[in-house]
């Protein structure tokens, strides 16, 4: 975004949201002027305009507390600036994370935990078959209906890879996953089979 886009105030300044990137976490309200703002695009990591010292910062320049900067937008009205960053430490002065009292970052969710709660949920399916689920509908035509779903599934992968689209890859790779894990359900084949399978393979293999 050119820095002429943004409506900055009567000061020359407009707040700025910072937010982690991953775990979307509020950390600061701070301010940027039409400087700090283009050494943050320049450099890739948040520089703020001091109100009360009435200067430039590099948030971390002294603490060694860095922001690499992953994605900077803009409201509707092009007069606050939101950026979405990978913090080196605490963004507060005191040492807190958030300089929001209170703001506690929710605890990503674990891989193996997503996993094993979808299969659980398959696995539910497959006992009740409550009427009106997706998944029982697959369960009810077998594994034709089932592997044909995991075909379309891998070709719309191979899609969206060719694309170049992240967001589109991301989402059918998950529907393909979720196809997998229903045949696996379907034919008695565990999750923890297939990490076995997998750790058998690869895990300690690293220097082979």
């Amino acid at each position: 975004m050119d820095s002429n886009e943004i409506n900055w105030g009567k000061d020359g300044l407009v707040p700025v949201i910072i937010q982690h990137a991953e775990s979307k976490q509020v950390l600061t309200l701070a301010y940027m002027n039409k400087t700090a703002y283009e050494k943050t695009l320049e450099s890739g990591e948040t520089w703020l305009y001091s109100r009360s010292r009435q200067e430039l910062w590099h948030k971390g320049a002294t603490s060694g507390n860095t922001q690499e900067v992953k994605e900077v937008s803009y409201d509707c009205d092009q007069d606050a600036l939101l950026l979405k960053v990978i913090p080196a430490g605490p963004a507060c002065h005191t040492g807190s994370t958030s300089c929001f009292i209170g703001e506690e970052a929710p605890s990503p969710p674990s891989p193996i935990g997503v996993l094993s709660d979808l299969e659980s949920l398959i696995a539910d399916r497959h006992q009740r078959l409550p009427e009106g689920s997706y998944t029982t509908y697959l369960f009810a035509k077998g594994v034709d209906k089932i592997g044909k779903k995991i075909g379309e599934e891998s070709a719309e992968v191979i899609i969206a890879a060719k694309n170049n689209s992240k967001a589109e890859l991301r989402y059918e790779a998950a529907d393909l996953i979720y196809h997998l894990m229903v045949l696996l359900q379907n034919q008695g084949v565990s999750m923890d089979e297939i990490y076995e399978e997998l750790a058998s393979r690869y895990v300690g293999r690293k220097s082979e």
